[in-house]
């Protein structure tokens, strides 16, 4: 940090001076897009003179002076990595939520620095303050969790409330502050999947219920969608389709019902529930809001809202008004679906009574009676909202829609009053009487809404450091008015933020034409792996939603591998989405460009220093019933085990293969290579630049050619297990989802593990898969070939401490000891932010002991650093991605001009153009 040279001149001694510590140019990682969503982005502080926004791609809290109406930027203070909600317990402070940081800053707005780091369970979301004493409450989405801390002493050990509903995130409160409302983003919509594409044989989980004759349609698979016929018609000539499974979903009757109006229940949840898997009973809540007591902490749930609940507010009169969409995931083949797989939605929610007392559709103007309406008409809609706001009276209701650039305005019985378009991609919204204030994330603005005339009046822009290829490409996933018929979907309604909706969608068309497995890697020519391929039928049953993180550079796409790349996908804007037209060429670049930039975060089961555990509690998994009685808590997993167990010399695929021999490591990809007969050697590059990692033949489904899966986001698809009656989720692994648990897939006949402690070994490398650092083949190694490298990130990035003193606990001492080594290892960065004699500062770790600070002719010794902290000068260090230190410790626009040097000479760290 800045050495005050009047204050501190007994320490110059210590400083190094250097000529070459300008900022390096930018590396291949000085910036990661991790994608996250931003949850409440956009807060006022309790008198109204402060309009506090979160900069998630610059890793800050932006305060701006509203006395004027038009926001005036006033500081800028680094928070942790991804900072996706803020709220302000006072004018005076301000917490602020990172997601990849898993961490609370807690930012001193009279100082403007971070002043404490709480500490948080994996990626949370939002948080709010309730109860007397007043308590803070952080939902930690990934792990279905409200941490509950004492906001007088946020260190202190939390209270953790866990909940029965998947990715709890935004938050909200009662005007008395006596309840908590916590929205479930993946909560589904009561369906769920019946198996029916099992080739496995005898044993072979699921069941082909589907097939039976005891089912709805006397075994017939795949059954009709419309009476006794498909619709569309199949095409003549078309080979007959493979059995497939079926989705089901659970009535306003609690009956579960296909999409021709056959009645599944008794082999669902009743006498029969057997022959799908289940146990009788067996249910899926869908709960998508929980009220929890803020003093009792205890919970309730509303149910029957919407699949993916976005964003909540409190009406003045208490009601608990939730937006989000609902999916149609229960109909059947793409010309059915088009430009209609899902809706907008409002609902209303009595707390006393958690009911709902009111459905909304947010696109009142939308018949959907045709997949396409004029551009006009289109321009109306909103598409994937992320905010909501109330004014005082409570007549109005703002909704912002982040893939339609708009806000919507509404009255108290959801009827369109009219829309406002603002800048590309809002999220945060705020009233202030005749002013509405409005986050643009992707436009990296604030627009000013004025609320009498409903038109935008102004637009304050912010430094955003995202490369161009994200700011041009983001839009082809995310813009429903460019991409859809009715313009209120996109690709990302259902690759939502770029990962999954937690469902699974029958795609397919009996007109369709069937298409030739000519170019594929079959089976890395493997003798054994390399024969059996069959042609992709047009009719290929249902199929998860897969996550777009790292998929360009990994083809083929989709779960059978029938994509050669991403331009393939092409057709499915007007064929699906409804749209007039596919994206050109150079659209398609853009889009192709920005996807590449998707990268997994840290994964959350691995150790800080990116090993994998020994120990890990597996709460949640349970066993399956081979070794033992089922539905039992699995024991603790060594995950160091469980990898020995996926590479030779054991065999676990019937004695005859290891895991690693289809699923390579580090992804679990098949490998982009093929074997000579000596050695693997490179498959030669498709005319657009697509790769081909495998395709096998034998992985035991009736769609028998299928692409090698990645493994490195399977602890995001936990929440289906069929030895419990009631479940968070209706579809888990494999392409269809019908494999319902990790420790399901592992004990099917062909595999060969023991007992239940190996199973649950396996499971915790499972949970742990992604963050590299994994063994890699051999060219010559049939069992073990060069998988294609992984774009994830290091456990340990966006760990923070914070240092309010000049001596360090000792825990302190340790956890920097820990984030030095790692840094000096090159696997991470590691940078320090705070304040010194007043001075916002900065400083990157360099190695040897050294920091470079934000001047260039400074360098400071790391222990030396740690003495300069005190209250108000509080020092915070992050662990960030290596290759982003210089950026985000001393050089925000990469310029070479060092931030505080630019500072003191009047220039902008924020503006390249400015040195």
């Amino acid at each position: 940090m800045r050495v005050v040279r009047r204050v501190l001149a007994v320490l110059l001694p210590c400083l190094v001076l250097s000529s070459g510590g300008a900022a390096r140019a930018q590396s291949s990682g000085a910036f990661v897009n991790w994608e996250h969503p931003q949850v409440h982005p956009l807060e006022l502080t309790p008198d109204g003179s402060k309009l506090l926004a979160v900069n998630t791609a610059d890793n800050r809290l932006l305060v701006f002076s509203v006395a004027g109406g038009t926001p005036v930027l006033t500081a800028s203070i680094p928070v942790g990595l991804d900072p996706v909600s803020v709220r302000a317990r006072s004018n005076t402070e301000a917490w602020v939520v990172n997601h990849v940081s898993d961490s609370v800053s807690i930012v001193d707005l009279t100082t403007l620095n971070v002043r404490a780091t709480v500490p948080t369970d994996d990626e949370p979301a939002d948080v709010v303050f309730a109860g007397s004493p007043q308590r803070a409450f952080i939902s930690c989405s990934q792990v279905n969790r409200v941490l509950v801390v004492d906001a007088a002493s946020p260190l202190s050990a939390p209270t953790r409330v866990q909940l029965g509903g998947e990715e709890p995130r935004a938050l909200a409160v009662n005007a008395a502050g006596t309840q908590v409302y916590v929205a479930f983003f993946e909560s589904g919509n009561r369906s769920t999947v019946l198996g029916g594409g099992n080739a496995m044989g005898g044993g072979g989980f699921p069941p082909n219920v589907v097939s039976l004759s005891a089912g709805p349609y006397g075994g017939a698979n795949p059954p009709p969608n419309s009476g006794a016929s498909f619709f569309p018609a199949q095409k003549a000539g078309n080979p007959t389709p493979p059995p497939v499974s079926l989705i089901v979903k659970k009535n306003a009757s609690g009956r579960w019902m296909d999409d021709n109006a056959r009645d599944w229940t008794s082999l669902v949840s009743g006498t029969s529930a057997a022959a799908s898997g289940r146990r009788p009973g067996w249910d899926l809540p869908d709960r998508d809001l929980a009220i929890i007591n803020a003093s009792t902490l205890a919970v309730t749930y509303a149910s029957g809202l919407m699949n993916l609940n976005m964003a909540l507010s409190v009406h003045p009169n208490g009601t608990v008004v939730v937006v989000g969409t609902d999916a149609r995931n229960e109909v059947r083949f793409e010309p059915n679906l088009q430009g209609r797989f899902l809706r907008v939605l409002a609902a209303a929610v009595n707390p006393a009574t958690a009911t709902v007392v009111g459905h909304f559709e947010l696109n009142q103007h939308l018949t959907y009676t045709s997949p396409t309406v004029p551009q006009a008409t289109r321009n109306l809609a909103l598409g994937d909202p992320r905010g909501i706001a109330w004014n005082t009276a409570g007549t109005r209701a703002y909704v912002t829609g982040m893939g339609s650039n708009n806000v919507v305005v509404s009255d108290d019985l959801g009827n369109r009053v009219t829309h406002v378009p603002v800048g590309e991609g809002p999220t945060g919204v705020v009233f202030a009487g005749t002013r509405l204030y409005v986050l643009n994330k992707f436009a990296a603005s604030v627009s000013v809404v004025d609320t009498v005339s409903n038109t935008e009046v102004a637009r304050v822009p912010f430094f955003d450091p995202s490369p161009g290829v994200i700011k041009v490409g983001r839009q082809h996933l995310y813009n429903t008015h460019k991409s859809s018929g009715l313009g209120h979907i996109s690709c990302a309604s259902c690759h939502i933020d770029g990962r999954m909706d937690r469902l699974a969608w029958d795609l397919g068309n009996p007109a369709g034409d069937v298409k030739a497995v000519t170019g594929q890697n079959l089976g890395m020519n493997v003798p054994g792996l390399n024969t059996g391929f069959q042609p992709w039928h047009t009719m290929k049953g249902p199929m998860t939603t897969q996550t777009l993180q790292d998929i360009i550079g990994q083809e083929p796409l989709h779960w059978r591998g029938d994509k050669a790349g991403l331009e393939e996908f092409n057709p499915a804007f007007v064929g699906l989405q409804g749209d007039d037209a596919q994206l050109t060429v150079v659209e398609m670049q853009q889009f192709e460009a920005f996807l590449a930039t998707l990268t997994f975060p840290p994964n959350p089961f691995r150790n800080v220093d990116n090993s994998l555990p020994t120990s890990l509690p597996l709460t949640g998994h349970f066993t399956t019933g081979r070794f033992g009685a089922a539905g039992q808590p699995l024991p603790n997993g060594n995950a160091v085990r469980g990898l020995n167990m996926y590479r030779p010399p054991r065999l676990l695929d019937a004695n005859n293969l290891a895991c690693s021999a289809c699923h390579t490591l580090p992804t679990g990809l098949g490998a982009d290579m093929r074997w000579n007969g000596s050695q693997f050697v490179p498959f030669p590059v498709g005319p657009n630049g697509e790769r081909h990692t495998a395709l096998v033949s034998v992985d035991g489904f009736t769609n028998v050619t299928m692409k090698i899966s990645q493994l490195r986001n399977l602890y995001e698809k936990v929440g289906m297990d069929l030895t419990q009656t009631s479940n968070l989720a209706g579809f888990g692994f494999s392409h269809d989802g019908a494999v319902d648990s990790l420790a399901r897939f592992l004990t099917e006949p062909v595999f060969t593990l023991q007992s239940d402690q190996e199973v649950a070994d396996m499971v915790a490398f499972m949970l742990a898969f992604s963050g590299s650092d994994l063994p890699r083949g051999s060219a010559t190694s049939l069992q073990e070939p060069p998988g294609p490298g992984s774009k994830d990130t290091h456990a340990a990035v966006g760990r923070q401490v914070t240092l309010t003193a000049a001596s360090p606990t000792a825990a302190q001492q340790a956890t920097l000891a820990t984030f030095q080594s790692l840094a000096d290892s090159g696997k991470v960065g590691l940078v320090v932010k705070g304040n010194q004699g007043g001075i916002a500062r900065g400083a990157t770790y360099m190695g040897g002991g050294m920091f470079q600070t934000d001047r260039a002719l400074e360098t400071v010794t790391a222990s030396l650093l740690q003495t300069l902290a005190g209250p108000g000068n509080e020092l915070t260090y992050t662990v960030v991605p290596k290759g982003s230190e210089v950026r985000i410790g001393i050089d925000r626009d990469l310029d070479g001009a060092l931030d505080r040097d630019e500072l003191d000479r009047g220039t902008r760290p924020d503006d390249a153009s400015s040195k």
